[in-house]
C-alpha cells in the first residue's frame, strides 16, 4: 500500500487521471441530485485535492478557475437548491477574504486583533448610507439612493475607507503589544458597532438599531444584481484579486518585513525594518479586503444592520485563521471554508436530519441540544482538538527554501563580474 501510494505522489499522470475521475463523478453527482450536500461538499473536496498534486501552479489555477467558474454553477443549477448553494458559495468567498485580511496583522505581522469585524462594517455602511435613502439626512446635495452602477465605485471606496480606519486603528496601538494589544483592538471593534447603532441622532445617519433596508442592488448592462448565482462572480473575481495581492506581499520586502517584526520586534528595527509603517500597512492592507466584502456583503443582504458586526464575528474570522494555520494563504482558504460550510450546512443540515428522526419517533433529542445550537460548543471543542494535536493548523505556513549550493555558486559569479581584469589595473596604473 505504501509502494502504491509513493508511486501516485510522484507520478503526475496518475494523479491527473484520478483528479479528472474524482471531478467528473462528484459533478455528475451534483448535477443529477436534486439536493445533495455531500455532492457539492465532495466536489469542492476536489479543489484541496488538486492543492496536493504536484501540477504546476499555472495548471493548478487553470483546473480551479474551470470548476469555479463552469462545473460548480452548471451542475448545482440543474436542482431547486441552486441559489442555495451559490448562496453558501458566496458567503465562503466573503470569509475567505476577510480570513486573508487578518492573516496579515495576525498570522505575518504578528498583531492580534479582536476588532477585524469593524472594517468590514465600514465597507457595509459605506454603500449602504448612499445606496439608500438615509444620505438625504444629511447630504446638502444630490439624489439618493445612488443608482445600482455606483456599486463597482463603492468596492474601491469601500477599500479605501477601511484602510483609513486601519491606519487611525494603528496608531494608538503601535506602542502596545500582546494581550494589550488584543484589549485595544477589542475595544475599537465594539466603539465602532456602538457608534453605527447610535448614529441616528442628532443627525440621522445610520438610521440606528433599525438599520438600513431596500439597499440599491448592482447594476451592470442593464441587469440588476440580486440572486447568490450573480454575486457569486462578483465575490470570485474579489477573492481571485485579494489571493494574488496577499501572495504577492508575502514574498515581497514589506512581506518579510511583517514576518520580521513577528519574530522580534527589537531585532527588525535593529535591522532596519520601520516599525510604525510596517505595522500600519498591516492594519491598512488587511482592512481593505474586508471593506470590499463589506460593500458586497451590503449589496446581497439588501439589508446592514449592527448585528452583523458583533465581537463574536471577530472571534469566528480569528478562529478561521488559527484553523487553518497563521500566516499560510492555502490554510487560512481551507480553514475559512470548513469553518463557514461547518456552520451555514453541515450543522443545518445534521439538526434538520435529527429533527426528522424525533418528529417520526425514532430517538428524543431536546431541542436545546440541536446541533445548530450547540454551535459555539463543536467550535470550541475543535479548537482544542487542534491546539492538542494540530497547533500549527490544518495547513501550516511554508518558508522558501533555497539551495545553498545555487546561492553559493551564484555569490561566485557575481563576485567574478565585479573584480576587474589584472591588465587593466596595470594600464590604469601606467596612466
Amino acid at each position: 500500500m505504501k509502494t502504491l501510494w509513493n508511486n501516485y505522489k510522484n507520478n503526475k499522470i496518475f494523479q491527473g487521471i484520478f483528479l479528472l475521475v474524482y471531478i467528473g463523478v462528484t459533478s455528475l453527482s451534483l448535477f443529477l441530485a436534486q439536493k445533495s450536500v455531500i455532492a457539492f461538499l465532495l466536489l469542492l473536496t476536489s479543489l484541496l485535492l488538486l492543492y496536493f498534486t504536484n501540477f504546476k501552479n499555472l495548471t493548478k489555477w487553470l483546473i480551479a478557475g474551470v470548476v469555479l467558474v463552469f462545473l460548480l454553477p452548471f451542475t448545482a443549477s440543474n436542482g431547486d437548491a441552486y441559489q442555495s448553494y451559490m448562496e453558501v458559495a458566496t458567503l465562503v468567498g466573503i470569509y475567505i477574504s476577510m480570513a486573508l485580511g487578518l492573516n496579515i496583522v495576525v498570522g505575518m505581522a504578528g498583531l492580534l486583533d479582536l476588532g477585524f469585524i469593524a472594517f468590514f462594517a465600514v465597507g457595509a455602511y459605506t454603500y449602504g448610507i448612499f445606496a439608500t435613502a438615509q444620505a438625504n439626512n444629511f447630504m446638502p446635495f444630490g439624489h439618493f439612493p445612488l443608482p445600482g452602477e455606483s456599486f463597482w465605485f463603492f468596492i474601491i471606496i469601500g477599500c479605501l475607507v477601511a484602510a483609513l480606519f486601519g491606519v487611525l486603528l494603528g496608531i494608538p496601538v503601535l506602542r502596545v503589544k500582546g494581550d494589550y494589544l488584543a484589549i485595544v483592538t477589542l475595544g475599537f471593534g465594539e466603539i465602532i458597532r456602538i457608534i453605527f447603532n447610535n448614529l441616528d441622532r442628532p443627525v440621522n445617519i445610520t438610521n440606528g438599531a433599525m438599520g438600513l433596508a431596500s439597499v440599491t442592488p448592482p447594476r451592470l448592462f442593464g441587469i440588476d444584481f440580486l440572486y447568490p448565482s450573480q454575486f457569486y462572480y462578483v465575490v470570485l473575481v474579489i477573492l481571485l484579486f485579494t489571493i494574488f495581492t496577499v501572495r504577492r506581499f508575502e514574498h515581497s520586502k514589506i512581506g518579510r518585513s511583517w514576518k520580521a517584526v513577528r519574530e522580534n520586534e527589537i531585532a527588525a528595527q535593529a535591522m532596519g525594518v520601520p516599525l510604525v509603517r510596517t505595522k500600519l500597512m498591516a492594519f491598512a492592507i488587511g482592512a481593505s479586503f474586508s471593506g470590499m466584502m463589506g460593500v458586497v456583503f451590503a449589496a446581497k443582504q439588501a439589508f446592514v444592520d449592527p448585528t452583523s458586526f458583533t465581537l463574536l464575528e471577530s472571534i469566528t474570522i480569528l478562529v478561521m485563521v488559527i484553523l487553518g494555520g497563521m500566516g499560510s494563504v492555502p490554510g487560512v482558504i481551507l480553514g475559512a471554508a470548513v469553518m463557514t460550510i461547518l456552520n451555514l450546512q453541515v450543522l443545518t443540515e445534521v439538526t434538520n436530519w435529527l429533527n426528522q428522526l424525533s418528529s417520526t419517533g425514532v430517538i428524543s433529542i431536546p431541542d436545546a441540544l440541536s446541533p445548530s445550537k450547540m454551535q459555539r460548543l463543536i467550535f470550541g471543542l475543535l479548537l482544542i482538538l487542534f491546539a492538542l494535536y494540530r497547533p500549527k493548523g490544518l495547513l501550516p505556513a511554508k518558508n522558501r527554501k533555497y539551495n545553498e549550493k545555487e546561492l553559493r555558486d551564484g555569490s561566485k559569479e557575481t563576485k567574478t563580474a565585479i573584480t576587474p581584469d589584472p591588465s587593466q589595473l596595470e594600464k590604469a596604473q601606467e596612466v
